[in-house]
């Protein structure tokens, strides 16, 4: 096991699970012999990545909800260099390896599981908060069967009134108002990821399942799925009404706690008194240390950060967004993956706005707008057609968004693949696996567990 380091008054034991900048360690409180899990997060690489957003979001949610069914939080610990996020351990690990293992849950069980996780979000609802990232994987059992919700980094607080705009989830289990890139209710996809659990927890794999991303997007904008033929016509109801693609139309929390279902031996759980104090200690070490080189780095680069939902969904030469976008838009917008940093990608959209015969504006490190002249009679005006926003994957790897602002497409396609053919003349060297391998890198930086 090697030798054990402490952290204030808990001594670090085995690795019980590890991401991209974070690991989760089981440790032992010296003062009370309980044991926790102790997520410790590596903040130079978070602030190297811009995530420090997400991490303190994630704190601040964890330290918001107090509930028997969602993972609590006990203090956080800052030093100069981690951040140690001192959790509840839940001894039950996650319930996608207790469905590996048992293939598929009893009607009971799977009812039981499903009424906890609809209790939790109805009690984050009640607060404005929503997850974005309900799946298996974020599902955890303690030791005497009871559902534990984990796993807030994605979490918003959306205003009554308001919609949410930010694309992020896990493909599968992700409402199809989501994919398109709309504004969305929360609440709303919150559901539909409650009906995909649902469904996986009854029949043993998900609903909406394909290799091509594509195909599998196609599957979930339609709600194109076959129940299996042991699901009871109760089960079917209330999926169906779960997994309408219309979020106007699906089923809300307060529908699904009257359903005749789900209403069998279901007993409510409490909150805990939101008023326990949660101890964190060195608050400004832990969030403010390094600061000044954050905002150093942040002016440099300023670009925006794509999540790995957002990664997947652009996979390089695949572009997803005409399966979603209105007829009138189908064909104004595109994303390009570039295998070059900022600068470099910045310098081949250029390139190719030379070819194109457009001019170059830049307006910040990572957005620029393109124009051509028309030259009338008395007076010359420059109009703008195109913009190019650069996201940032990684340091060396970035997606490039085009939008085409005028009826004409002529200059808009031209431009687009001239940058295409640009942008691949480096990444032809890196082939399926290389590509496969940056998509499975980056899937983690939405969990960093």
């Amino acid at each position: 096991m090697g030798v054990s380091t402490s952290i204030g008054k808990y001594r670090l034991c085995t690795t019980i699970g590890e991401g991209t900048f974070s690991k989760v360690k089981l440790a032992m409180n010296t003062e009370t012999h309980q044991k926790v899990a102790i997520k410790i997060i590596d903040k130079e690489m978070i602030m190297e990545n811009n995530l420090k957003d997400q991490v303190k979001r994630e704190i601040r949610t964890m330290k918001l909800l107090r509930h028997p069914n969602i993972v609590g939080i006990h203090e956080v610990i800052g030093t100069k260099t981690k951040i140690y996020i001192v959790m509840e351990y839940v001894p039950g690990g996650r319930l996608l390896d207790k469905l590996t293992y048992l293939k598929r849950l009893s009607e009971e069980a799977a009812r039981q599981y499903f009424q906890q996780l609809i209790d939790v979000v109805d009690y984050c609802h009640c607060r404005n908060v929503y997850h974005r990232d309900l799946k298996l994987e974020n599902l955890l059992v303690d030791g005497r069967g009871n559902l534990k919700v984990s796993d807030f980094g994605l979490s918003a607080i959306q205003e009554p009134g308001e919609l949410l705009s930010t694309s992020c989830g896990s493909p599968s289990y992700v409402a199809p108002e989501v994919i398109a890139h709309e504004r969305y209710d929360g609440a709303a996809a919150d559901v539909w990821s409650c009906g995909i659990i649902l469904f996986e927890l009854l029949a043993g794999y998900l609903p909406f399942h394909d290799c091509n991303l594509w195909n599998l997007y196609r599957k979930i904008s339609r709600a194109k799925y076959a129940f299996p033929k042991w699901f009871t016509a109760s089960q079917r109801c209330l999926i169906l009404k779960i997994l309408n693609p219309n979020p106007s139309r699906r089923m809300t929390v307060a529908d699904i706690l009257e359903d005749e279902w789900f209403q069998i031996n279901y007993k409510s759980h409490k909150a805990i008194d939101s008023t326990e104090h949660i101890n964190v200690k060195d608050k400004g070490t832990a969030f403010n240390c390094t600061l000044e080189k954050t905002t150093e780095i942040e002016k440099s680069r300023c670009p925006s950060f794509i999540n790995a939902f957002q990664l997947i969904a652009m996979s390089y030469d695949l572009d997803l967004s005409g399966l979603f976008l209105k007829k009138n838009e189908e064909k104004r917008r595109s994303k390009i993956g570039s295998k070059h940093p900022i600068n470099g990608t910045i310098e081949k959209i250029k390139i190719a706005a030379k070819n194109a015969g457009l001019s170059v504006e830049k307006l910040n490190n990572s957005k620029v707008k393109l124009h051509h002249i028309h030259k009338l009679p008395r007076c010359s005006r420059s109009y703008f057609n195109l913009s190019a926003e650069v996201i940032e994957v990684t340091p060396t790897n970035c997606v490039v968004e085009i939008s085409n602002s005028e009826e004409d497409l002529t200059v808009y396609k031209e431009f687009c693949q001239s940058l295409s053919r640009l942008l691949k003349e480096c990444s032809r060297f890196g082939g399926e696996k290389e590509n496969n391998s940056l998509i499975k890198e980056l899937s983690s930086h939405s969990s960093s567990k």
